[in-house]
């Protein structure tokens, strides 16, 4: 037996064990033998109730068996089911399945409906310090600071409280100054009077201190710095004994009458929020209360790793009980779309690249059906594009159908694709290598070829053993659709058509 026997012999006992152990994992509950499958072109039968063509059966679990003849499944408890010429000669992809099978397969529709999605959107934030509300304190006038009487960071403090007292030499001038004018007897010294007050003004001296001057006329070398709003010290930037210049900032003061939530908002819902939206905001720290507030602004900034926009809302914070760094749970309401394409969610198939639903086309008819989905929210995705409303889709069992169609299309798309022609002619080896071999051969009326010299591609071709420069062979070659000339078979010409001499 030469290697092309052997390989053909070796083809067929693979091919065998894999139908064999596809009957035995599939058919081995039943302990039936699979039936011959039918002949693509023969019509077995007509249905005696509708009097259409059934071209075969086959098991809806397993599409790719064909039968020749309706009974049981070998691979599932049911019947088979017929499929119809009429059903292979409409829509590609098109499935037909009897009502029983439907019921047995628990195959459940819906209709495509019009209304309006409601999503609830709610996200977690983190409280920070309203920075609108922010104050600082700083030195009017160079000093030494004598007496401080707030110490630490983050100590609350209320609107009037001293926070510091620094020895002020200029005030000293100041008061001075003002006194002896007071006491100058001219007729510019009304307007003298009124600088040096100005004056007094400027280096940081209020208008309880000027009055006090002005009564009791001593003079107060002392400046006390008073808290100009109620909140807590952000930050302390003096200390007992320092130096400080004027204009240099000695505290932060951040109220907390309000604060700031920044709520990270995914980027696909940021686009349904607007500013002045009412939100809510709950903390784990004070179970059953509710904060009110609005949103400000949606952050013109996307979060790299969370791909979250940064939603600032703005709530009161009464007795401030919301502290900067809770976390908090930011209710934003809900965002309907009015007259959306609605389908229950669990109808669409997500296959990472497309989104597919089986729209049932009525008779035990059903065909996938490309979409393009738009927002999901309570067991509902929106249809942008694929569907029309009063449609219905499958629910249930759609993995199945969509299977089916797919080997449906698969199977008409192999079956149309015409096998090339394969045509006979005998000539005499020029040359041959591993790749192609060069024959002269004669007329080949088939393939409207007439004698002449030319070479024909050998790969994936098993060559006798032996064949060399000047032998005679007979040969199969087909037209492949770049133009090459492939053999499909070689022969010693004085072989019969196995390979084998005569």
């Amino acid at each position: 037996m030469n290697r092309t026997a052997v390989a053909a012999a070796v083809a067929a006992l693979v091919a065998s064990l894999a139908t064999g152990y596809a009957a035995f994992r599939y058919g081995m509950r039943e302990g039936t033998r699979l039936a011959a499958p039918a002949a693509a072109s023969s019509a077995p039968a007509a249905d005696p109730l509708s009097g259409r063509r059934i071209l075969y059966w086959h098991d809806p679990m397993v599409p790719g068996q064909r039968f020749d003849k309706p009974g049981k499944s070998p691979f599932m408890d049911m019947e088979l089911v017929p499929v119809y010429a009429d059903d292979a000669a409409g829509d590609e992809g098109v499935v037909a399945i009897s009502p029983r099978v439907v019921q047995s397969l628990g195959i459940r529709t819906a209709e495509v409906v019009r209304g309006a999605l409601t999503r609830q959107v709610q996200v977690v934030g983190n409280v920070a310090y309203n920075e609108r509300e922010l104050v600082l304190v700083q030195a009017r006038v160079a000093g030494f600071v004598e007496k401080l009487h707030v110490r630490a960071p983050l100590d609350p403090v209320r609107e009037g409280e001293p926070l510091v007292e620094i020895l002020a030499p200029e005030w000293v001038a100041a008061q001075e100054e003002y006194l002896a004018l007071r006491r100058l007897r001219t007729p510019d010294a009304e307007s003298l009077r009124a600088a040096a007050r100005q004056r007094m003004q400027l280096v940081g001296m209020g208008e309880e201190a000027i009055v006090a001057l002005e009564r009791t006329g001593e003079v107060r070398a002392h400046a006390v710095l008073t808290a100009p709003v109620s909140g807590v010290v952000a930050e302390l930037g003096v200390r007992e004994g320092m130096n400080v210049a004027a204009g240099a900032t000695l505290f932060r003061i951040n109220s907390l009458a309000s604060v700031w939530i920044n709520a990270e908002v995914p980027e696909a819902q940021a686009a349904m929020l607007r500013s002045g939206r009412p939100v809510e905001a709950r903390a784990a720290a004070w179970p059953g209360v509710t904060f009110k507030g609005r949103i400000q602004s949606l952050l013109p900034q996307v979060n790299p790793i969370t791909r979250t926009v940064t939603a600032r809302a703005e709530l009161a914070n009464p007795n401030g009980r919301l502290a900067p760094g809770m976390f908090v749970t930011v209710d934003l309401g809900s965002v309907a779309i009015p007259h959306a394409l609605l389908v229950p969610s669990e109808a669409v198939i997500q296959t990472g690249r497309r989104s597919v639903v089986i729209a049932a086309l009525g008779e035990g008819r059903f065909r996938p059906v490309e979409v393009e989905t738009g927002a999901e929210a309570n067991g509902l995705t929106e249809i942008r594009k694929g569907l029309e409303s009063g449609q219905n889709v499958v629910v249930s069992g759609q993995f199945l159908i969509d299977s089916e169609a797919s080997l449906k299309a698969t199977g008409a798309r192999m079956e149309g694709a015409p096998a090339p022609k394969v045509h006979q002619a005998e000539g005499e080896i020029v040359s041959l290598t591993s790749r192609e071999i060069l024959i002269r051969h004669g007329d080949v009326p088939s393939a409207g070829m007439g004698a002449m010299t030319m070479p024909f591609l050998v790969s994936g071709v098993a060559l006798p053993p032996g064949l060399k420069k000047g032998d005679r062979v007979r040969f199969e070659f087909s037209i492949r659709p770049d133009a090459q000339y492939q053999i499909v078979r070689v022969a010693p010409a004085g072989a019969d058509e196995h390979g084998a001499h005569r």
